[in-house]
């Protein structure tokens, strides 16, 4: 049984096999290698990418797929977390894919629950998933990690894609910097003026601004926000010719990214979803082949 719970426990050494399983799917291989396993897909937040690409990426691998809804589910009647988890473990299914708003959910599960766990994101602390796509991402564009420069843009303070990719990507020797407004700072950080980050980066990874987490409301407004610190194409100009963008998504167009940046010549935003699926098809096929 092999949980991914996050990045940190992992070795270099781990990561990289993960990357090359994972490009090894994006040229075809391992179709059906996972025939006839269950997977539970139990997400209490909502989820576009992260939860469907995991969908995907079982069907690819000839896994049977249980998706579960928190909203007609027995926790309407009060059944905890725990419970709910232990139940889809007490089915047999071969693996279980959460995502919780809870930092660190699986630390209650950990020597109770014998199904291997793959953590799909824990509230503002990790997502494991998303840093491998984004690793895989890196890699295809420059072939190396090591000297990189990359700035993480906006709500660090909230990101759990942020906290692990720069965990990730300093052990792999690149160079991570944040940016964006006082309100999201993560003191625990090394931070680069916006103008500066774009000019001289060679990856500017912008975060959603994430109003679901803020506990009140921002101090600066949409437009400001924009006008600050927003990739629009006369900042994407002044980019390093081969430099480029990524973003986890969803975004917010016309606020953290303008709508003509979204899909231009150096956005590989979509590139990062496709990414997603390979990854996690070889994260699934790591937790189950065993």
């Amino acid at each position: 049984m092999e949980n991914l719970l996050n990045l940190k426990s992992c070795s270099i050494e781990e990561i990289m096999s993960l990357l090359q399983e994972a490009e090894k799917c994006r040229q075809g291989n391992y179709m059906d290698s996972l025939k006839g396993k269950i997977v539970a897909n139990l997400f209490f937040e909502p989820s576009t990418r992260t939860q469907y690409s995991f969908n995907t990426a079982e069907e690819k691998l000839g896994c049977k797929v249980i998706n579960f809804n928190a909203s007609s589910s027995s926790m309407q009647k009060g059944e905890s977390f725990y419970d709910t988890v232990k139940t889809f473990s007490s089915f047999q299914v071969d693996a279980i894919v959460i995502r919780s708003s809870e930092n660190e959910y699986y630390k209650q599960l950990l020597g109770k629950i014998k199904t291997p766990i793959l953590n799909a994101g824990d509230g503002t602390k990790d997502h494991p998933t998303q840093s491998l796509l984004d690793l895989l991402t890196i890699y295809q564009e420059f072939h190396h990690f090591e000297g990189l420069k990359i700035a993480v843009v906006g709500d660090i303070k909230h990101s759990r894609v942020a906290h692990s990719n720069i965990e990730i990507m300093e052990r792999l020797g690149m160079d991570v910097y944040c940016s964006g407004p006082q309100e999201f700072k993560d003191e625990e950080y090394r931070y680069i003026e916006f103008e500066k980050a774009v000019e001289e980066m060679d990856i500017i990874m912008l975060l959603r601004v994430q109003h679901e987490r803020h506990e009140q409301a921002m101090k600066i407004s949409k437009e400001e926000y924009h006008q600050q610190y927003g990739l629009t194409m006369e900042r994407v100009n002044k980019m390093k010719k081969n430099a480029i963008i990524m973003h986890p998504a969803p975004f917010n167009r016309n606020v953290e990214i303008a709508d003509d940046v979204v899909e231009c010549e150096k956005s590989r935003i979509f590139k990062q979803i496709e990414n997603g699926v390979f990854v996690r098809m070889a994260a699934l096929r790591r937790s189950m082949r065993g």
